[in-house]
């Protein structure tokens, strides 16, 4: 199987560093495995439109063919980052922004959307400092991202896994969180 990781942090000596090496390090071996790392490629994520910029360019946009590229390339999507004030980093969003466009992704139809990105499964892996207890109850970027951008674009099934509280967690606590990353990653 083709996995391509999109991972969204900017330091990799923190936690959701530690979760991204435990999915590249436990993934068997049999599949081919690929990393966007948005903050370390300096991707631009301000969608501007103007004149030479239109809206309806976006899904031949020579500056996301590359990731248009691997995304078709890949049979599985693993999304890793953490929740900032409720949200996807900044970062992440722009690339859902730039990336998943009408006419690529996606083609609007007189009701809803038709999904052009069929036959491919996601998996976000999510940090953040909601109570577990809570996390039924709240909105959160995980789910956005798997109803509102994967589902609508034909990426299902999507699996969200919540790494909480994180603030609050002891260095066991941790542990046992990356150890069930590493455990849900052989199982891909």
């Amino acid at each position: 199987m083709n996995i391509l990781i999109i991972y969204a942090h900017p330091n990799h000596q923190s936690f959701n560093g530690a979760v991204l090496e435990q999915v590249q390090n436990n993934l068997g071996k049999q599949h081919t495995v690929k990393t966007i790392d948005l903050y370390a490629e300096h991707f631009d994520p301000v969608l501007f439109f103007d004149k030479e910029h239109r809206r309806r360019d976006l899904a031949t946009d020579p500056y996301t063919k590359k990731y248009r590229d691997l995304i078709t390339w890949a049979n599985e999507l693993i999304f890793i980052f953490p929740v900032w004030w409720g949200g996807m980093p900044a970062i992440l969003k722009g690339f859902t922004d730039r990336v998943f466009v009408s006419g690529w992704a996606y083609k609007g139809k007189k009701i809803g959307m038709e999904g052009k990105l069929g036959g491919r499964r996601a998996w976000i892996i999510i940090s953040h400092d909601t109570p577990r207890i809570a996390v039924p109850f709240m909105p959160d970027y995980g789910s956005v991202l798997k109803r509102q951008v994967l589902g609508n674009c034909g990426i299902k099934p999507c699996r969200i896994t919540h790494l909480t509280p994180l603030k609050s967690s002891t260095l066991e606590q941790r542990q046992k969180m990356l150890a069930k990353v590493g455990k849900l990653a052989r199982e891909v």
